[in-house]
């Protein structure tokens, strides 16, 4: 009868031993799988930020002027007499030829630029001021407005055979890409690819050369590729005065 008490409680000792042993292992596995756990919720959860933020900027990337455009014209006509637009670049009183004829110029390049002042990716000290405190809802109706007028026309001029073949033909050695890739063979532009092109044909002739002169010296740095940049440094002073006198007469 000891013998089997004493069985027993040998058999009942190693049980929970055993049991004491199950139960350590229990918590060892429970440990690690709580680790882990853990470890792949703050992977996942870094993967979707990390997917989302990456989503978010190549939709910005994405998104053109045109896709950004929603203006309305008759409540831009209204904001560029209130922000004082009117004041500059009016039709009727734009007879200043360092100040830019905006008439029929294109909606999507107009928001643009305004967008550039206000960021700082294009300076003004005027411009840049205007734009600052206008939300984007405003600068594209007054970019509609300003679109909505009959397009520039400048007065017919004898251009030269210089001036004429740089912008219809270019100089691709020089990297001079012809004006009308871009611009059109009037040069009344164009919004195409993403990008908008602007009307040139008709603008003032000194406002032209001084915009030459920025992209030439790199003061003005926001045309698509820095190609404005490239054009301009490759002109000789010849060559820009002979195309902004051509090209205001368009």
């Amino acid at each position: 009868m000891r013998a089997v008490c004493a069985l027993r409680i040998r058999l009942a000792a190693r049980f929970i031993a055993s049991y004491k042993m199950h139960v350590a292992w229990m918590r060892i596995l429970f440990k690690h799988f709580i680790a882990v756990f853990f470890h792949i919720a703050f992977i996942s959860t870094a993967l979707v930020f990390a997917h989302n933020s990456s989503a978010a900027t190549a939709e910005s990337a994405e998104k053109t002027p045109s896709q950004f455009f929603l203006g309305n014209a008759e409540n831009g006509k209204i904001l560029a007499e209130v922000e004082r637009c009117q004041g500059c670049h009016s039709e009727e009183i734009n007879d200043n030829p360092v100040i830019p004829k905006l008439s029929g110029q294109h909606a999507e390049y107009i928001f643009k630029q305004l967008n550039d002042f206000k960021s700082g990716a294009r300076k003004h000290e005027i411009m840049s001021v205007m734009a600052a405190d206008l939300p984007e809802s405003n600068l594209a109706d007054i970019a509609a407005y300003f679109s909505s007028i009959p397009i520039m026309h400048g007065e017919p001029i004898d251009a030269s055979a210089l001036a004429k073949n740089l912008f219809i033909n270019g100089d691709v050695k020089r990297n001079i890409l012809p004006c009308a890739s871009c611009h059109g063979n009037s040069g009344k532009g164009q919004a195409a690819n993403g990008v908008a092109y602007p009307a040139i044909g008709g603008q003032h002739r000194k406002y032209l050369r001084a915009q030459m002169v920025n992209w030439a010296l790199g003061e003005r740095t926001n045309s698509a590729g820095g190609v404005m940049n490239t054009i301009a440094k490759s002109l000789s002073e010849r060559e820009l005065e002979a195309l902004c006198f051509y090209i205001s007469g368009l």
